[in-house]
């Protein structure tokens, strides 16, 4: 069954790895659930674990250490095991970045993990390179605790970050200081200091990210954010009074146009999803474009408190009451500045607006 095996992946060669890229990101799509669900946890952890073991397995093969074990007849499949599991985290990663992120400064990190996920495909035939691997590993790996603690501990913050940091630096660091030790084909290809700064570079690189708030704030993400004209609560269901688009228009499920009266206060209203026991605080940013700096103004910062745990996401809102017409814009931040989403809108007078036209919803 081996042989047959080997045959057919060496017949279709030119596209196996294309098939399994393909493959894992239409599974990681279709199966990957809730980001603080076992089942996407057990998934990624194993996706982890299998592409270490890989990465030993590859770089020891040249050198006959697994001649006579049950390995050798499986050791050639390890390049293309290597970029599957590669495939499955950044992939996994894209899925969940995209549900947290806005088209906001934090897209640059979103557009990174695209970046990992389109090369891990176009550099198929540079998979043997070390350095590409143990690079691509690191990213991977510090990626993949950068959420998981947060989930695990139930906090997200600065101090977390840096630990996460740390166990991604020193795992892998020590994966390579070991494999070098006892595998001559690989000191003969790696350069100690090199491996080491290219390292160091990458963990420079994703702190220099954090630091500029670059970097999406998973696990929380933004599922619905609009702007209203009353925000009421029932004992546990908002009730969201806004104007609802024409029926032609799938993007938008709100008019993003405000129509205002002298006295009226203007709502917006959110829901954010955040894993079972995290507690943060998060603000609305509520600013103002003027036209003759040609700059946006910030005029509040009204912050709440955020409860993890419920799969419709945890609702809150907040309001104004003294606005102006022009161009108008809330951001949804973490009390750090990190950004989940942007809730744009226009504020326009008009006393001859019909409320009665609202449309109403509820939010359980």
């Amino acid at each position: 069954m081996v042989s047959t095996a080997k045959q057919f992946i060496r017949r279709h060669k030119k596209y196996a790895p294309v098939v399994f890229f393909i493959g894992g990101f239409i599974w990681d799509s279709l199966t990957l659930g809730r980001i603080d669900g076992w089942y996407s946890n057990t998934i990624l952890t194993t996706y982890l674990v299998c592409l270490t073991a890989c990465l030993y397995i590859f770089n020891l093969a040249d050198d006959n250490h697994w001649q006579d074990t049950f390995i050798e007849p499986y050791q050639e499949y390890s390049p293309l095991a290597i970029q599957f599991f590669l495939g499955g985290l950044s992939s996994a990663y894209v899925i969940f970045f995209f549900q947290s992120v806005s088209f906001s400064k934090a897209m640059v990190f979103f557009l990174i993990l695209v970046a990992l996920l389109l090369s891990n495909e176009l550099l198929k035939h540079r998979i043997s390179n070390k350095y590409l691997q143990f690079g691509a590993y690191f990213f991977v790996n510090f990626t993949f605790f950068t959420f998981f603690t947060p989930v695990l501990f139930g906090v997200m913050n600065t101090f977390l970050f840096i630990v996460s940091g740390f166990i991604s630096l020193i795992s892998t660091l020590f994966l390579i200081i070991y494999i070098y030790r006892i595998s001559p084909s690989t000191r003969e290809e790696v350069s100690r200091w090199k491996v080491t700064l290219l390292i160091f570079c990458i963990y420079g690189t994703i702190n220099g990210c954090y630091y500029f708030n670059l970097i999406p704030p998973v696990p929380l993400s933004l599922q619905n954010g609009m702007v209203a004209y009353k925000v009421e609560k029932e004992n546990n269901t908002f009730l969201v009074s806004y104007e609802q688009t024409a029926f032609y228009d799938i993007f938008e499920t709100y008019d993003r146009t405000f129509n205002y009266t002298s006295g009226d206060s203007v709502f917006v209203f959110t829901s954010i999803f955040a894993p079972t026991n995290l507690k943060k605080t998060v603000q609305h940013e509520w600013r103002f474009y003027d036209p003759k700096s040609k700059q946006w103004q910030t005029t509040d910062n009204i912050r709440y408190n955020l409860i993890g745990g419920r799969k419709a996401g945890f609702r809150g809102h907040t309001y104004k009451s003294n606005i102006w017409p022009g161009r108008w814009r809330v951001n949804v931040t973490t009390e750090g500045g990190m950004v989940l989403g942007r809730i744009d809108f226009r504020i326009i007078a008009d006393s001859t607006f019909d409320k009665n036209k609202l449309t109403k919803r509820k939010f359980n």
